[in-house]
């Protein structure tokens, strides 16, 4: 299974660990699942972090690395993709997850119930 997760599950796996359900972690370590973080989403983050709204520990994305998570470049399909989405979220970033799960056939991992007015599957932690 190709698997993207949303910013807050990131943070989640970061800090959080028992916000996660006991499959979403078995779905997150099954070696044979591809499981993503988008640009977007280190972008959204250190955002946040840069605004004194989160904090997340040193060296976390080399964490996320070591931990076997790929990262997923935007691109210009991905981009374009986001800007023809339905209104249904105005959050830019999620917007940008959406179509990066839409277009490489990617199951989201979010509990923003939002998400399912759109054409991508979206997987509960």
């Amino acid at each position: 299974m190709r698997i993207l997760l949303d910013s807050h599950v990131v943070v989640w796996w970061c800090l959080f660990p028992e916000r996660l359900s006991a499959s979403t972690v078995d779905l997150l370590q099954n070696p044979s699942n591809e499981v993503a973080v988008s640009a977007a989403s280190i972008w959204e983050l250190g955002i946040k972090m840069a605004k004194g709204h989160l904090e997340l520990p040193t060296g976390w994305v080399e964490d996320l690395l070591k931990d076997g998570f790929i990262e997923l470049p935007v691109s210009f399909n991905h981009a374009q993709l986001a800007a023809t989405l339905p209104m249904h979220h105005s959050d830019p970033f999620d917007r940008l997850l959406i179509a990066q799960a839409n277009h490489e056939g990617m199951h989201l991992v979010t509990s923003d119930r939002v998400i399912s007015h759109y054409a991508v599957q979206r997987v509960s932690p």
